[in-house]
């Protein structure tokens, strides 16, 4: 394993005291921060970073995509929730072939990458081939395999809820610890509950948790109380989905009590404003789950409702759409929203050294170059951070003390290559998608 020096650098801690530490040196040894602010004498770095007029943070965890979807960017646009999914995305879905997902895949973590995140949970299909993305960018990831749980022949690709128990079983610390996987029944309102409850026991079978979609719309949260006299979180809380380490995507439409149930089962909750905001979804109870401490990451979800993979512009959007929808400019703050990007996503899947810059901590670290005059002057670096920098700031990106993204360019994956490919298949499976939408449309 090698050693970094990053020498004259401002750092974001990220830590309990929200420290912002001028001028001071990391040291990276292997896969850990050594030390910040001196390394030992003894200390002989591999590689030496210039951090001159650079900041420090911990790395993005994308805690909600599905990456593969970068396939379908722009391709379902100014549609409602329900004709988006149930006329675009599901239709095209049925045309993906496991190859179509590998690329796809690894156009996301390009993207992912220059955009400074290093990791991300993922909810699709073929998964294997989504392993191996993450196998070769030197990402981290925890894998779900998506199943309805609706019979092999209705499954994309055929799979069953044994086949995707045996893809976590295959993959699970993987790639030198940067692989963990999960189980991944779709949602609630898809899955049957005797499906659900099967899902629960093969969990707890594996020692894995589940990721799933729940309390999307209102409408969803009507049909769970007409068909099981319970709120869609109340519901799967009953089967002993949330007794298992849980992530519950989106949560938009909650009551007080879905949210004891949140903080009381410690459940996280992705939160992707983006999507909601893009297909007017509604806005999420961010502030009240955070109150009552609930673990709230954020999350993308995918390029074809959010058409970017770019955690930066949602914790953005994240902030300001809770300042106006409270009417309170001081609900969270850029160090908090900070934190749901780095640290809440890192717990939510299961990497609990990530998410800040202290000794010990793993070696997750993003450099910004604030040499540019929407970064200045720096009065405070995590409100740059938050409502000022661009992807295009990022200079260096590092997960596990490896450089994956050094002044600009990509070390560990052929970007030419995926960007050639990737298009080529996402124009081939439009061209299907055409047929099948005329065909679904009569």
């Amino acid at each position: 394993m090698s050693r970094l020096l990053i020498q004259n650098v401002d750092a974001i801690t990220l830590d309990a005291q929200n420290r912002v530490v001028k001028d001071t040196t990391i040291a990276i040894d292997g896969k850990k921060i050594l030390a910040i602010g001196a390394a030992p004498r003894d200390f002989v770095a591999d590689e030496i970073i210039d951090g001159r007029d650079h900041v420090a943070l911990p790395a993005f965890f994308n805690a909600h995509t599905h990456a593969a979807m970068s396939l379908q960017r722009g391709w379902a646009e100014d549609l409602p929730f329900d004709r988006w999914l149930n006329e675009r995305i599901w239709v095209a879905e049925s045309a993906l072939t496991e190859e179509d997902v590998y690329w796809g895949a690894a156009l996301a973590a390009c993207e992912m990458i220059r955009s400074g995140t290093v990791a991300f949970a993922a909810h699709y299909f073929w998964m294997d081939q989504v392993a191996r993305v993450v196998e070769a960018s030197g990402m981290k990831a925890l894998l779900a395999w998506c199943v309805f749980g609706l019979g092999a022949e209705q499954e994309i690709g055929g799979t069953t809820l044994a086949r995707t128990m045996e893809f976590v079983l295959r993959w699970q610390n993987a790639g030198d610890g940067r692989i963990q996987t999960t189980l991944g029944p779709h949602s609630p309102y898809i899955c049957s509950p005797q499906f659900l409850e099967r899902v629960v026991d093969a969990a707890r079978q594996l020692g894995v948790g589940i990721h799933l979609h729940v309390a999307e719309s209102q409408e969803q949260v009507d049909r769970s109380m007409q068909q099981y006299g319970k709120t869609p979180v109340a519901h799967i809380a009953a089967l002993g989905v949330f007794d298992v380490p849980a992530i519950a995507a989106h949560c938009i439409y909650l009551t007080d009590d879905d949210i004891a149930i949140l903080a009381e089962k410690r459940v996280s909750v992705p939160h992707c404003s983006k999507t909601y905001l893009k297909l007017a979804m509604g806005i999420a109870r961010v502030p009240d789950l955070l109150a009552r401490g609930v673990n709230v990451p954020l999350g993308t979800d995918g390029p074809a409702s959010n058409n970017t993979l770019d955690l930066l512009e949602v914790a953005r959007m994240t902030a300001l759409v809770q300042k106006e929808e409270r009417r309170d400019p001081a609900v969270l703050p850029s160090m908090q929203v900070l934190k749901m990007a780095t640290q809440n996503g890192a717990r939510a899947m299961g990497f609990i050294g990530s998410g800040v810059l202290q000794a010990g901590a793993a070696a997750d670290i993003i450099l910004f170059d604030f040499d540019k005059p929407h970064l200045r002057p720096r009065h405070d670096l995590a409100a740059n951070v938050v409502h000022s920098a661009q992807p295009g700031d990022i200079d260096y990106v590092i997960a596990d003390g490896r450089v994956l993204l050094r002044k600009g360019e990509l070390t560990m994956l052929d970007e030419e290559k995926i960007l050639r490919e990737a298009e080529r298949r996402a124009f081939r499976l439009v061209g299907q998608e055409l047929r099948q939408v005329r065909d679904y449309n009569g």
